[in-house]
């Protein structure tokens, strides 16, 4: 039996390739600037040192939907490392069986020995096992074990996801409270300088048309208002989904932030080190590589399928046709069944699923290719929109002194008599937008960051 094993074993040895490396990808060898890393222990939104954030973003780590799913598909995926392991194992069952039969009396006669009506019972212990000679148990456990880390990965994946939604979620409702409230305060200085102009219509100074002008500006910036609140609620509502809360807070609960809003900005951030580091960082990445291993993986248990399968099976126990003499006197029995089983003609079925499981290789790869060109992507993309925000800020900011000296001079102007108060109007209408630019500079600074971070794997 031994001797007969080894050409097997052989066999084996030059039949099962060795693990499929990573393919190489052509990287940029440094990033072009760098700077001191953030977050090593990963909770990355510690930056904005804003501890309201901190507790929305635990609160969504702990109760987000999406979150949990992908803690769910993590346990059933090694669940399913523990199935395929399992099944390398030898299987043990005990059984007990008892049976009454009865024969046809055309044959049971008691010249032929054969009884008419007989009894058997049966206790045994049995062990089965299929020797895994050409690596297809192993294969399927590999890809298991790879699909679990792929799994992972993916709920990492998820979770910096979420924490990156939740940081823009909650300065783009930031900045929108600061809108509203730079709306309110101009509402309330058009509607005192309305009252103004009415009182000094009625004196005769200026003409109705000019007090229609003025009461069509003041509504103009009254309509502004409504879009804003509408934004707002819908921001609200969406970061609250992201929170995991229930329906009854949904409707009944809003979400806790203050009301100062800090225009000033985070220090840039810049990626550390090499750009190949990005590819121990990224979830997508690491979940993209193992499924290509699991693809790997499975091209190897295709393959074995078209090589002989072995299998040992065995049974020991006690059989008697009175069950008050099952354990006792010579109802011994035992055997043992050595197998083989060799694949020779199934209508090419065998060879399509080795085709079928390259091309899910093929597919692996493209996808593992893809992934690390977004990475770089994301990474560039979230480097420039830090850049060209932080440039916006400053614009605004120096655009914003400008027009708000432009608005003194155009009320002093008015009061001596020189200026209108369309002028004046005109100044405080440039002013507030470009109040408002600068608010929306510092939220899109902001979101670059998370941005950033998410392309980074955190």
């Amino acid at each position: 039996m031994r001797r007969s094993l080894l050409p097997l074993l052989l066999v084996a040895g030059c039949a099962t390739p060795p693990p499929a490396q990573p393919p190489r990808v052509e990287l940029p060898t440094a990033w072009k600037e760098s700077a001191p890393r953030f977050a090593e222990d990963g909770r990355w939104w510690g930056i904005y040192q804003d501890a309201e954030l901190d507790k929305l973003v635990e609160e969504s780590l702990a109760q987000n939907s999406d979150l949990r799913l992908a803690a769910a598909r993590v346990d059933e995926a090694r669940a399913l490392v523990t199935d395929a392991k399992g099944a390398q194992m030898p299987t043990v069952d005990a059984r007990f069986a008892a049976q009454r039969q009865r024969n046809s009396q055309r044959t049971a006669t008691f010249f032929s020995g054969i009884p008419l009506e007989y009894n058997d019972y049966r206790a045994s212990l049995n062990v089965s096992w299929e020797v895994d000679v050409f690596g297809r148990l192993r294969s399927v456990a590999s890809a298991a074990a790879a699909d679990f880390q792929a799994s992972e990965a993916a709920r990492d994946g998820v979770r910096l996801a979420l924490a990156a939604e939740v940081v823009k979620s909650y300065y783009s409702l930031r900045a929108l409270d600061e809108q509203i409230a730079m709306t309110n305060r101009n509402i309330n200085l058009r509607e005192d300088a309305l009252r103004l102009q009415r009182r000094r219509f009625e004196g005769g100074v200026i003409s109705e048309y000019d007090l229609r002008q003025l009461e069509a500006e003041a509504a103009s910036v009254r309509a502004q208002l409504p879009p804003l609140e509408r934004s707002r609620d819908q921001e609200e509502a969406a970061l609250t989904v992201l929170l995991g809360r229930g329906p009854k807070q949904i409707f009944e609960t809003g979400v806790g932030r203050p009301q100062i809003f800090d225009q000033a900005l985070e220090a840039a951030v810049l990626p550390a080190g090499l750009p190949s580091e990005l590819l121990l960082r990224r979830p997508d990445l690491v979940e993209a590589e193992r499924r290509l291993a699991a693809s790997n993986a499975r091209i190897d248990a295709a393959r074995a399928e078209m090589f002989p399968s072995i299998s040992l099976t065995g049974l020991a126990g006690r059989e008697s046709a009175s069950l008050s003499s099952l354990f006792n006197g010579p109802a011994g029995i035992y055997y043992f069944l050595a197998s083989v089983s060799q694949p020779i003609f199934a209508g090419g079925r065998l060879r399509a699923r080795t085709d079928a499981a390259k091309a899910r290789e093929q597919q692996a790869l493209a996808q593992y290719q893809k992934s690390i060109q977004n990475a770089f992507s994301e990474v560039r993309t979230a480097l420039v929109g830090q850049t060209r925000s932080r440039e916006s800020f400053e614009a605004e900011s120096a655009r914003e002194q400008a027009l708000a000296q432009s608005v003194r001079l155009a009320r002093l102007r008015y009061q001596n008599g020189i200026a209108s108060q369309l002028d004046v109007i005109d100044a405080e209408r440039g002013l507030l937008a470009a109040q408002s630019a600068r608010i929306e500079a510092v939220r899109a600074h902001r979101a670059a960051i998370a941005d950033l971070f998410r392309a980074l794997g955190g």
